[in-house]
């Protein structure tokens, strides 16, 4: 089997993909590209290894945003140790987040900020342990989004599982206040368009993250 052909073959399932979340069935897409169906479950085998397609038997295939699937799978293998794995992530947190937040605070739109704002109240109101860690990770999610870098925000959305566990740790230890505290401090930096201030908040919010996870 051509590697090249099914590579081809995989852009064109991505084009289809980008007008439609659910694809045509493997039969209609070898007739449309001309092609044995194995090439196109080939292809669409790697799309689903990448985190773009859902594979179900009897449904066919279904667009999906997994990007994050098989990094995650792969940091467990690679840093196995959790406590090592938290530390690593607030590592590379530290060099990230402050970046996007100052590039929030200089890019943002009025959706990202309404988007931000509306998550915030999400966190201040959270009063189950499930609720807080979601509102806590949205709203860095929705900021990595907001600093109009796609790849600073896939980079985030790439390690969710591994920052949910690192909140779902830290909660188990303290309570949301300062967390809390926090983020209102680098909401209002980004909605001032304080672009230095959004960095230092979000540094020092991640300091604080450090010293909840006993790290």
């Amino acid at each position: 089997m051509s590697l090249s052909l099914v590579e081809t073959v995989s852009r064109r399932i991505i084009g289809l993909a980008r007008t439609s979340r659910r694809l045509p069935t493997e039969r209609d897409m070898s007739a449309k590209f001309g092609v044995s169906r194995s090439v196109v479950r080939e292809a669409a085998k790697r799309l689903e290894l990448q985190g773009l397609l859902e594979i179900r038997q009897g449904s066919g295939m279904t667009v999906v945003d997994k990007l994050h699937k098989p990094l995650n799978g792969a940091l467990n293998l690679l840093v196995p140790n959790e406590a090592q794995r938290l530390k690593q992530l607030i590592e590379v947190r530290l060099a990230l987040e402050p970046e996007n937040a100052r590039l929030a605070a200089e890019r943002a739109t009025a959706a990202d900020l309404k988007a931000l704002t509306a998550c915030h109240a999400r966190f201040e109101a959270a009063d189950t342990f499930d609720e807080q860690v979601e509102a806590d990770m949205a709203f860095h999610c929705l900021l990595a989004e907001a600093s109009g870098n796609k790849i600073a925000a896939l980079l985030i959305q790439s390690l969710s599982e591994l920052l949910q566990a690192s909140l779902k740790h830290g909660y188990s230890r303290v309570t949301k206040d300062l967390a809390v505290a926090d983020h209102a401090k680098i909401l209002r930096s980004i909605v001032d368009r304080r672009p230095a201030t959004a960095a230092k908040a979000m540094r020092t919010h991640l300091e604080h993250a450090r010293t909840d996870l006993g790290l």
